[in-house]
C-alpha cells in the first residue's frame, strides 16, 4: 500500500529530528578533537542547517522510491 505525502513527511521529520539530536552530540564531541572550538549555539546553527538539508533529502527519497513502488504494481 502506498504511503501519503503527510505520511512520508511524518516519517522523514522524525527520522530528521532523531539525526539531529545525535548529530549534536557528535559535533560536540568530535570538534574539539579536531581544534574546532565552538559554542552551543554554532553547535547548533551548524546542525540546523544540515538537519534542513536532511528533511528535505528525506522526503524526496521517500516519495521517489513510493512512486516507483506505485508503478510496478
Amino acid at each position: 500500500m502506498a504511503q501519503s505525502r503527510l505520511t512520508s513527511f511524518t516519517e522523514a521529520l522524525t527520522n530528521v529530528v532523531v539525526g539531529f539530536a545525535l548529530a549534536l552530540a557528535t559535533q560536540a564531541t568530535l570538534y574539539p578533537g579536531f581544534g574546532i572550538r565552538l559554542g552551543f549555539w554554532d553547535n547548533l546553527k551548524i546542525a540546523s542547517g544540515f538537519t534542513l538539508v536532511s528533511l528535505g533529502r528525506s522526503y524526496v527519497l521517500r516519495r521517489m522510491f513510493n512512486a516507483r513502488g506505485e508503478d510496478m504494481s
